[in-house]
């Protein structure tokens, strides 16, 4: 019987890992993908404190490394359910069944896609959600990059010293990531612009090789990077938790649930703000709020 349950092994689950074995207590992580999460997609991060510059990957690498070095046991595998038991909960993998006294949700999101015909035929065929994982086999060829946020910039950014010329795709005519980073993406010669369009269509033989945009312009490039949202994937873990806004979890500020204990941290949470920052706090918050729940049920 584990004392806490984490779903999810990026910044948010890892750091409620690393405070819940501070407080001695028997921990277990489940991540289905790479410890770390989304974070380590961001080639550079300069918005949390102390670590200006730490790529995404070094900075998800150090975080399970300081996780694991606790003693927090990460378990990769995919929760295909939680059974509430009211007094313990079992989760259920794909490689095994498990227990835990409480649980802390951090799942975080997933791609948005595109919803095209061949989209899943395509995907790592020239179609990829993640710069930084597939960046490197466009080195000096023509990629396209489909988003109007911070993501989608910093996708094109990365993409922009890989490739010989990046497509930005947006279908609004101005982008909604913060201004610093429209200031670099513009001053780089080998981004092109491209506002007002949606992409309609995807073409190629065994691997894209172009796409059509509403606008009636095609191009031809060697791969597409869809940045285009993520979508929260929380609803189905366990009955009768409480979803909002499309999947996100409805928790407070003190990330509980509805479920006595069971607690949200992260990008799944509904909140304002999703940031790395926001994420690790949840995470430490969360865990104390479940470490002050076992001492209250033991």
């Amino acid at each position: 019987m584990y004392d806490i349950a984490i779903i999810g092994a990026g910044p948010a689950g890892l750091t409620a890992g690393i405070y819940g074995k501070r407080a001695n207590k028997k921990v277990i992580a489940f991540e289905k993908l790479t410890a770390g999460g989304q974070i380590i997609n961001t080639s550079k991060i300069n918005n949390y404190p102390v670590t200006p510059g730490i790529t995404g990957p070094e900075f998800g690498q150090a975080l399970s490394k300081q996780a694991e070095d606790l003693g927090v046991e990460i378990e990769y595998s995919e929760v295909a359910h939680i059974d509430n038991n009211h007094d313990y909960f079992s989760i259920v993998t794909e490689d095994g069944n498990y227990t835990a006294k409480t649980i802390i949700i951090a799942t975080g999101t997933e791609p948005r896609k595109l919803g095209l015909e061949h989209e899943d035929e395509f995907t790592g065929k020239g179609i990829s959600y993640c710069a930084t994982c597939d960046g490197a086999f466009y080195k000096d060829k023509v990629v396209a990059v489909n988003g109007g946020g911070n993501s989608a910039l910093h996708e094109a950014l990365y993409l922009s010293d890989i490739a010989s010329k990046v497509y930005l795709i947006h279908r609004r005519d101005e982008f909604r990531a913060s201004d610093d980073i429209v200031e670099k993406v513009k001053a780089k010669e080998n981004i092109e612009l491209v506002f007002g369009a949606n992409i309609t269509e995807l073409a190629g033989d065994k691997k894209l090789s172009s796409i059509t945009l509403d606008t009636g312009r095609t191009l031809e490039i060697d791969g597409l990077f869809v940045s285009i949202g993520r979508i929260p994937n929380a609803s189905k873990l366990i009955d009768d938790l409480t979803i909002v806004d499309d999947d996100y979890v409805d928790a407070g500020e003190d990330c509980k649930t509805n479920i006595s204990g069971v607690f949200v941290a992260g990008d799944v949470r509904e909140k304002e703000l999703r940031q790395l920052v926001t994420a690790t706090s949840d995470g430490a918050i969360a865990a104390t709020a479940a470490i002050k729940y076992i001492s209250a049920n033991s």
